[in-house]
Parts: structure tokens; sequence; C-alpha cells
């Protein structure tokens, strides 16, 4: 088994809904195991501004892999995330637009990564502004705020391939740039009811 981080984004209708589902639906791919959920974050948009707070959180993973070939089977989670994207309803949109539900692999094991992606595995905003390339750990996650602080959460001593520094250290860094304001956690997951559970209940 290859523990893969995966990052969860949504900020149209019930956004925290569409996340717990998809959670739902990465613990029921096959030989899947969940190994841990962050805490749902609140956080600021990036690029586009006016559109609503984005809800976000990063799942770790465990995913039945190959140790000849790691790249296989990262691109089958990336292909398995896609079919996600899709059954939750998400439609093209502009870059750094709202989306009904956004998954990205952002790491893959002690791999590091750069693969051709298949039609299956390609955004369905790939018209538009869709990378070619499969990279991992996912080239903009360090300056992504939104994808550090869940991850933290969930990981803060990890040191990604390549990196050289912790997720945590990363988060502060990109904290410290963004503002303390720019992301909060809102809830909890309970893994017993498979939902959040928002802070006080």
């Amino acid at each position: 088994m290859t523990r893969a981080y995966v990052g969860l984004g949504s900020n149209l209708g019930d956004a925290a809904g569409a996340l717990a589902r998809a959670i739902r639906d990465l613990a029921a791919l096959p030989g899947a195991r969940i190994a841990g959920i962050s805490r749902l974050f609140a956080t600021a948009p990036v690029g586009v501004v006016d559109q609503p707070k984005f809800r976000n959180a990063v799942a770790a993973v465990d995913v039945p892999s190959a140790a000849a070939d790691p790249g296989s089977a990262a691109i089958a989670l990336l292909v398995a995330l896609k079919r996600l994207e899709r059954a939750g309803g998400r439609t093209p949109r502009e870059r750094w637009g709202p989306r009904e539900i956004d998954l990205d692999l952002l790491a893959f094991g002690r791999h590091r990564l750069a693969l051709d992606r298949p039609p299956e595995g390609q955004s369905i905003d790939f018209a538009h502004h869709g990378a070619r390339l499969l990279e991992v750990p996912h080239p903009s996650a360090r300056e992504r705020l939104f994808v550090l602080a869940p991850w933290a959460d969930l990981a803060p001593r990890l040191v990604p391939p390549g990196w050289g520094e912790t997720v945590e250290t990363a988060r502060r860094r990109q904290e410290a740039a963004e503002g303390p304001d720019a992301v909060g956690p809102i809830a909890a997951w309970d893994a017993t009811a498979a939902a959040w559970r928002a802070a006080g209940d």
C-alpha cells in the first residue's frame, strides 16, 4: 500500500456536503483505506477573489501500489479522482473560479513523478487551462495556504519529496504571506457518521 494525500475543495452549493460525499467515495475505491481526514477549513479564494469562500480539506488514502511501477498506480488514482469530480457535478469554468468539487493528488508516497496524463485523467477544464502532466508532489501546493493549512492539520511533520521542509513549516511561511484571516478550521470529520461535525456539536 502507498499513502496518497488528496486535496479537496468546493465553494458552490453545499460545499461541506460535497466534500463529505467525496470522502465517502474515496473510501469506496477498490482496495483503498482512509487513513486520516483533516479538519474542514474555510479559505479565502485565490486568483478570482469575487466568489464565495471555499471549503477545503485533505485526506490521507492508502491505495494498492506495486513498488516496481508507482507511476501506474498514481495514474490509476488520478483517473479515479477525475471520475469522482465528474460524478460530483464538476463543470468547466474559468481558471481559479468557483467549482462544485475539486480533487487534487498532492503526494503519492515517497515518489517524485512527472507523467503524461491519459485523456481520462485530464481535468474537465483541460481545454482552457489543464495540465498535460501529472506532477507529484503537486507543484503548486507549497504556495497555497488553502492546501497547506488542512495538510499540516493532518500531517504536520511530513516532508514531501523534494521539499526539504515539513508541511507545517511551509504552512507557517505561507500564512505569514497571506495573513491569518485567509484560512480557519470550522468543523472536524466524524468517522463514525462519515460527516463533518461543527465545533461545539
